[in-house]
């Protein structure tokens, strides 16, 4: 895999298709190579160059086991060491449940660096802790429950996800997830910024109304899937990708017509007459 470098860490990553660019970047406990095995990446590829990324702290990656190298700035600083590495000065941004969180990191660190935003299933106005009170208070557990060890359990009962935990130092898993549990809701930058958004949860999700909540104040494009939980949300790609597509093609429209005025240009030029 092609590695980029970011903070002194590695990231892995791979490239396919052809087109604008497009960033996807996967949950917690998985790897780029899931888009691919949930139905995404063969329909992306037909017309963006896909970038599918191992998030810090899992797979190819560097696995850092303390969660400062988590932060909001540093998720964002390894995307933009991808983007910076492939040769891309913009690129599309997808990602979900975790991904959708870097999401929002780099439309805050990083604007300029995405033409917009696909954000499936986080919560942007109270961040992951409204996902967890909600599981607490589902299993009758006290609020201070640590959530961790439920989530890894529930997650290993997945044989992919359970490739991907068990090959992580556990320290490094557990300083990835702390992070990603205490981050605040990030609502007042992200309304704030001017990177085009989509946004998209499943009805049965606990991020659903949060998402719509914010959709609703801000203008943001937003769609639900009908009687769909979190996880069933990530695997529902031909449901996700008629919805999505339409939204990711104005960029490679803006393509096409640069494109097209290049061309026009360059042979207007050769047929200046030399003097």
């Amino acid at each position: 895999m092609p590695i980029a470098h970011s903070n002194g860490y590695e990231i892995a990553y791979e490239v396919s298709g052809d087109g604008p660019p497009l960033l996807l970047h996967p949950g917690m406990f998985q790897v780029g190579s899931h888009w691919s095995r949930a139905g995404y990446t063969t329909t992306l590829t037909a017309t963006h160059t896909v970038i599918t990324v191992d998030p810090l702290g899992l797979g190819g990656s560097g696995a850092p086991r303390d969660p400062a190298a988590y932060a909001l700035e540093r998720r964002a600083e390894y995307v933009t060491a991808v983007l910076d590495d492939v040769g891309a000065d913009t690129a599309a941004f997808w990602g979900y449940s975790l991904g959708a969180l870097t999401g929002y990191a780099v439309a805050l660190h990083a604007p300029e660096r995405l033409t917009r935003l696909v954000a499936g299933a986080f919560d942007p106005l109270h961040g992951f802790r409204s996902a967890v009170d909600a599981m607490l208070r589902l299993l009758d557990l006290p609020a201070d429950t640590d959530p961790y060890p439920l989530m890894r359990q529930a997650a290993m009962a997945d044989p992919t996800l359970a490739e991907v935990i068990e090959a992580v130092h556990p320290a490094a898993l557990r300083a990835n997830f702390d992070a990603f549990l205490h981050e605040p809701g990030v609502h007042a930058g992200l309304a704030a910024s001017d990177v085009p958004m989509l946004m998209y949860a499943g009805t049965a999700d606990p991020w659903h109304q949060p998402m719509r909540t914010f959709a609703e104040r801000t203008g943001t494009r937003f769609f639900s899937l009908p009687e769909v939980d979190h996880v069933e949300g990530w695997g529902r790609s031909a449901d996700v990708l008629p919805r999505v597509l339409p939204f990711l093609m104005r960029d490679a429209a803006g393509t096409a017509r640069r494109q097209d005025v290049n061309a026009r240009e360059a042979s207007a030029r050769e047929a200046a007459p030399r003097t």
